[in-house]
C-alpha cells in the first residue's frame, strides 16, 4: 500500500529526481478567511504542501493548502508523489513544508518499530517524540484513522449478526465454512494483517476460505457476497456506498493510522501560526467524513481539490472570494 510501504520504485524515482518534487503549481483558490485564518497570519508565507498520491491524501492536501490561504500564505501544490518515501522525504530534506501524514506509518515506516502502540494518543505523542531529533514536528491528530478492518454486506451481516472480530473468530469455530475472506496479497502476507490478526483472534482459517484480489474488487465481491468478509480500509468511501457493515477491531490489534500535520520543524518555528490555522480544520477531521468526501472522488468522479474546497467552505472554515 503506497501509505505504509518503502517500495524500491519510488527510492529510485526519488534517487533519480530530488524526491520527486519536479513539478508543481502554485493554488489559486479565491479563499478569505472564516472561522480559521483571520487577520491572515500567514500573510507574506511561501509554503509547499506535499501529499501522497491515493484520494484521501489528495484531499488532505489540498485542505491543509486552502487553509493556508485563507491565512494569507501563498501555496505551491506538489500533492500527488507515488509513495510515503517521497513525501517523507520532501519533508526531511527541507523541499516542502507541511504534509497530512499517518501515524501509524510513521511508527512503523519510517521509525522502524515493529509493535504499534494501541493507545491512539500514546502513538502520536511517541511518533512526535522521536521525529522531533529529524527537525520534523507534528501538531495534534484528528480521530480519522484509516486502518485495516473487515466488514460485510448487509445480507450477511443479517444472517451471521457479528459485530466484532471476536466474533468473527468464534463464528469460524462454530461455523467453519461460514467464514471466508477476500483480501489483498500484502494483508494477507503481513505480520499487522491476515496472520498477526488470526493469532490475536485466535483464528485458524484454511486457506480455502480466503481468496486474494486487488483492493477495488475486494469492495465489489464483498457487497455482492461472493466472500462474507472482505478487507478494507476503515475510511473508504465504498463502504459508505455499497452500504457495508465494519467489524469492530476490539482487541485492537490492527495500528492506527491517525491523521496529522507533519510540519518541517523549521517552517513551523517561523510560522507559529499554522498550528492555530490546522487545528480545528484536523479535530473536524474523522472516519465519516473521510469516507463522504472520499466517496465524491471515487464513487461520484468528483476532482479531489474542489471536494475538499467545498467541505472547508461548508463548514465555515475559509469563505470563498
Amino acid at each position: 500500500m503506497s501509505r505504509r510501504t518503502c517500495l524500491l520504485l519510488a527510492a529510485a524515482l526519488i534517487a533519480a529526481s530530488g524526491c520527486g518534487l519536479t513539478s508543481g503549481s502554485p493554488m489559486a483558490d479565491d479563499v478569505a478567511p472564516g472561522t480559521i485564518g483571520r487577520g491572515e497570519p500567514l500573510a507574506g508565507a511561501d509554503l509547499t504542501v506535499v501529499s501522497k498520491e491515493f484520494t484521501e491524501q489528495l484531499i488532505l492536501g489540498a485542505i491543509m493548502g486552502i487553509a493556508f490561504e485563507a491565512a494569507g500564505a501563498e501555496v505551491l501544490d506538489r500533492t500527488g508523489i507515488q509513495g510515503s518515501v517521497g513525501t517523507r522525504a520532501a519533508i526531511e530534506n527541507g523541499d516542502a513544508d507541511a504534509t497530512y501524514e499517518y501515524t501509524g506509518t510513521a511508527w512503523i515506516t519510517y521509525q522502524g518499530n515493529s509493535r504499534p502502540i494501541p493507545d491512539p494518543q500514546r502513538q502520536w505523542q511517541a511518533v512526535r517524540d522521536a521525529d522531533l531529533k529529524k527537525g520534523i514536528s507534528w501538531l495534534p491528530p484528528s480521530t480519522l484513522n484509516n486502518t485495516y478492518a473487515l466488514a460485510m454486506n448487509q445480507a450477511n451481516f443479517n444472517k451471521y449478526g457479528t459485530k466484532t472480530l471476536s466474533e468473527v473468530a468464534r463464528l469460524a469455530k462454530t461455523d467453519p465454512g461460514a467464514v471466508t475472506l477476500c483480501v489483498e496479497g500484502e494483508f494477507a502476507n503481513r505480520a499487522d494483517g491476515l496472520p498477526g490478526m488470526e493469532k490475536a483472534y485466535g483464528m485458524d482459517l484454511p486457506a480455502r476460505n480466503i481468496t486474494q484480489m486487488d483492493t477495488g474488487i475486494i469492495y465489489t465481491q464483498t457487497a455482492k457476497g461472493a466472500c462474507t468478509y472482505g478487507e478494507v480500509f476503515t475510511t473508504d468511501g465504498r463502504i459508505k456506498s455499497m452500504n457495508l457493515v465494519v467489524m469492530e477491531d476490539d482487541r485492537k490489534f490492527f495500528p492506527n493510522y491517525n491523521a496529522a500535520p507533519m510540519i518541517r520543524t523549521a517552517t513551523l518555528k517561523k510560522w507559529p501560526a499554522i498550528a492555530s490555522v490546522l487545528a480545528p480544520v484536523t479535530k473536524a477531521l474523522n472516519n465519516t467524513v473521510a469516507q463522504d468526501l472520499n466517496a465524491r472522488v471515487d464513487v461520484d468522479g468528483e476532482d479531489p481539490h474542489q471536494v475538499a474546497l467545498d467541505w472547508m467552505t461548508e463548514k465555515g472554515f475559509v469563505t470563498e472570494g
